[in-house]
């Protein structure tokens, strides 16, 4: 269990939980609050949305991350953007160093397509049953970021997906920079190298954010607990 906040900053989480293989977890954060993902085995993918929790339709961006911060890769000091170009997290510590914004998420239509394989369970799959505690509905579902998943691309634009470089133990760390939903699908991929082709457990943790933050934050909920 992740007990220390890695910048020391924070005593305690008030929050953990062990997500298993395939499995899926979302939480509300406030502004200040801080999110820690943990690849326990390594090689494991972890597709990632979130949402504003004032206003749902305000959502993740990648495209708009991808540009204001002048990378296809996600990592330390790594701003995630909405729709509204507002700011949503921030990546204030990141151990792996090669996050995906290319491949979007596992379906079981895709998988049916591209190996042959009849699924019931994908991180589309997944997200629409997430998004359901929180009365978001699949449309919902946009373009997501793939934690410790590696896509590479050459000259001529030609994508692949590759074995990642994660290894057991490391994690991202983000900060919430607005009221917002986090939401996440432990991949169950086996059909290609993003969870190693053998999906494996990962840790959430959640730290409250500094007293000066949480006083300055918003406190409006639109979006019902689950």
């Amino acid at each position: 269990m992740s007990e220390s906040h890695p910048q020391g900053t924070i005593a305690a989480p008030s929050y953990t939980e062990t997500i298993a293989p395939g499995g899926r977890w979302s939480r509300r954060l406030e502004p200040g609050e801080t999110l820690k993902i943990v690849d326990l085995e390594g090689q494991q993918a972890v597709d990632f949305l979130c949402y504003s929790a004032e206003l749902p339709l305000d959502r993740l961006n990648v495209p708009n991350t991808v540009k204001l911060n002048r990378s296809l890769y996600v990592t330390k000091g790594t701003t995630l953007w909405s729709d509204r170009a507002r700011k949503m997290f921030t990546v204030l510590e990141d151990t792996c160093g090669l996050h995906d914004t290319l491949a979007g998420c596992c379906s079981n239509e895709m998988d049916h397509l591209r190996y042959g394989v009849v699924k019931t369970l994908s991180c589309r799959s997944n997200f629409v049953a997430e998004l359901a505690k929180w009365s978001l509905s699949p449309s919902e579902i946009v373009s997501n970021i793939n934690f410790f998943m590696r896509v590479t691309f050459d000259g001529e634009g030609q994508v692949e997906i590759a074995p990642s470089t994660s290894k057991a133990g490391d994690y991202v760390l983000l900060q919430a920079e607005m009221p917002v939903l986090a939401v996440l699908s432990n991949c169950p991929q086996q059909n290609n190298p993003s969870s190693g082709f053998r999906p494996t457990p990962i840790e959430v943790t959640v730290w409250p954010a500094p007293a000066e933050v949480a006083v300055g934050g918003a406190a409006a909920v639109a979006v019902p607990a689950p």
